[in-house]
């Protein structure tokens, strides 16, 4: 790559970047300054860039002790209660069974189930861990303060929301919005595994630790996973930070972004001006 063209592509990169902030409702990004020697080099208050790693099949496994700095992780598809490898269920279909199946185990307090929504032929999904309050209420996904900021981080994409399809690993409210736990994940994620078969994505995007520890079936943490594709079945996967770390924590912004960037050059997405 010639050094100019590398510039022109770091200077695209910036412009994005500052956009995608602006869209986020960021004003004025700061530069933090420390004492040093002249000959010191100052650093920015976020995260520097990873390394990009280019994505490589691995053998699937099925263990959840998956070591930490493993760089690819690749699963089959799980199907759990629906043991047909070959059955495709509709959507509504999947909402009817689960509704017959699990309406009995919704978690103290939790008003109703909340499936997931959006184009049944989407080509991005994007996968949380489990509804809130708001979501609890409205008994839709992803329509709280972290649901806002998913609209915002869409459009930044140069989607919209009906463009994409939207669910959680647990489709009850657990109490006190805790985390769902492992035992309680494998009696739900059936049904979001259903989903997927169903909608067949290009690009799942798992969104925080409890999504992707659920989908790829590992104990890694979130940034030792994010950054890269894994694979989930035929579909690739790309694990980053949920919404609502982001409202508690401003820096986690501009990594997000990246992750977001390789997505939307996975699927061929530009947005205008690109």
């Amino acid at each position: 790559m010639s050094r100019e063209r590398e510039l022109k592509e770091i200077a695209g990169d910036l412009r994005r970047y500052y956009e995608f902030q602006k869209e986020m409702g960021v004003k004025r990004v700061f530069r933090e300054r420390k004492e040093e020697s002249a000959g010191d080099r100052r650093e920015t208050e976020y995260p520097r860039r990873e390394e990009t790693v280019t994505p490589k099949r691995t053998v699937a496994r099925e263990d959840r002790g998956a070591a930490p700095n493993e760089e690819i992780i690749s699963v089959p598809e799980q199907m759990g209660m629906f043991d047909s490898s070959s059955k495709i269920m509709p959507l509504e279909e999947i909402r009817k069974e689960l509704m017959e199946r699990m309406s009995s185990r919704l978690f103290e307090g939790s008003k109703q189930i909340v499936f997931g929504e959006g184009n049944p032929k989407a080509r991005l999904v994007f996968v949380g861990e489990a509804p809130g309050r708001d979501e609890d209420i409205q008994g839709r996904p992803f329509v709280g303060r972290a649901g806002q900021l998913l609209n915002k981080i869409i459009e930044a994409m140069g989607l919209k929301r009906e463009d994409v399809y939207i669910s959680n690993i647990v489709k009850s409210r657990p109490p006190d919005n805790r985390t769902p736990t492992p035992d309680e994940m494998a009696e739900w994620e059936p049904f979001l595994f259903q989903e997927l078969r169903s909608i067949n994505p290009d690009v799942v995007v798992c969104l925080g630790n409890t999504a992707s520890q659920s989908i790829l079936k590992t104990k890694a943490s979130l940034g030792s996973m994010r950054g890269k594709f894994h694979r989930y079945g035929k579909f690739k996967v790309m694990v980053t930070y949920h919404p609502a770390a982001l409202l508690r924590n401003p820096n986690f912004k501009k990594p997000l972004w990246e992750d977001m960037q390789q997505v939307m050059k996975e699927l061929g997405i530009s947005r205008p001006g690109d």
